[in-house]
């Protein structure tokens, strides 16, 4: 069973509310604004079954398959579901939407939890993080394979010097084209297409063993899925980040995966070394037969829940925050740079 950390405090730092007579912190109020994102199930079945949780569901768009006792029509019923306002929201909407919704929340004291990628404009996810900063609320992005132990391990491959020195990483983000949430494929409110979707997985995972990329270099296609995705979205992509250290890193990040594959995607990630090789699959675990998929081991989504619960009640943000969020989303403006150019595009440009 899942706990919550030590440290209480309340949305800006404060003592959380304690139960009466006793020293058990209140269960926090937690809003989950939107059905739209295909997390938002999990995220909201995982918080329901917790008992340091009241959990509100707003969903807007009428989706109705989300697992909920509480589900409101509207975000300002979600706002408004108790007398003090939330504690925390976890923003799963279309990715057009997360700037107005985490600046709202900024303007309100709640922290938050913004799904990925942050925002659809390097502006927007810069405004989300400032506002947040100067409001004193936590501001985290909502990557779960951050905390995949297969990940953890490549992490400390690299750190202990095990591979040697790295010269070069490829990663594969690949899936399905979305399903029931059509607005996956509408580049006004996605932002893009797959490169969008699936490119800042693995940028955060890079960054957190190698930093920034100094240029990026893409490119795109609609050959998969044409007739199925949205106009101008790009089904297939292959992104290249070099650093100065001189290692090359390739994301492909292509809607791939057969409809008749039995599970959504997955994500790999290769890293060669002039001391070995190591090679990470975060959804390995499984078992089942032709055409059947049965997951087990960690459940990175619920990973990434308890990390988010204990910074709001410590009242600080840890990894993954607003601030990675907002640096994947310059590495994709930059691919998206590169495609309209044809040119590899300095990060420090974007």
């Amino acid at each position: 069973m899942l706990t919550t950390p030590a440290p209480e405090a309340g949305p800006t730092g404060a003592p959380a509310p304690s139960v009466a007579g006793g020293s058990t912190p209140a269960p926090l109020r937690l809003a989950l604004m939107s059905c739209a994102h295909t997390h938002a199930a999990s995220y909201a079945g995982l918080l329901e079954a917790r008992a340091d949780v009241d959990l509100v569901v707003a969903d807007p768009d009428g989706f109705g398959d989300v697992p909920a006792a509480r589900v409101v029509a509207s975000y300002e019923e979600a706002w408004e579901a108790w007398s003090d306002g939330p504690d925390a929201i976890v923003v799963t909407s279309a990715n057009a939407h997360h700037r107005d919704l985490v600046l709202e929340a900024a303007r309100r004291g709640v922290h938050v939890l913004c799904e990925k990628p942050l925002a659809t404009t390097v502006p927007d996810a810069e405004a989300m993080v400032a506002a947040c900063r100067e409001a004193g609320v936590v501001l985290m992005t909502a990557f779960p394979v951050h905390f995949s132990p297969a990940v953890e391990a490549l992490r400390a491959a690299v750190a202990d010097g095990t591979l040697g020195e790295v010269i070069g990483l490829t990663g594969t983000n690949n899936g399905k084209l979305p399903e029931g949430r059509d607005w996956f494929t509408d580049v006004d409110l996605a932002g893009g297409g797959a490169m969008v979707d699936h490119t800042v997985h693995l940028a955060e995972i890079l960054e957190s063993m190698f930093g920034q990329p100094a240029t990026v270099r893409a490119v795109t296609n609609r050959i998969l899925h044409a007739d199925r995705a949205g106009e101008g979205a790009e089904t297939g992509g292959l992104v290249t980040l070099t650093y100065d250290t001189g290692i090359v890193a390739t994301i492909d990040c292509s809607w791939s995966q057969p409809d008749s594959a039995p599970t959504w995607g997955g994500l790999t990630l290769q890293a060669v070394g002039t001391g070995g090789q190591l090679q990470i699959d975060a959804f390995a675990q499984h078992v089942g037969g032709p055409g059947q998929w049965l997951p087990y081991g960690a459940d990175l989504d619920a990973l990434l829940l308890e990390a988010f619960l204990g910074a709001v009640r410590a009242g600080e943000a840890v990894e993954p925050s607003g601030e990675v969020g907002l640096r994947t989303v310059r590495v994709v403006a930059a691919a998206k740079e590169s495609v309209r150019t044809g040119q590899p595009v300095a990060l420090a440009d974007v």
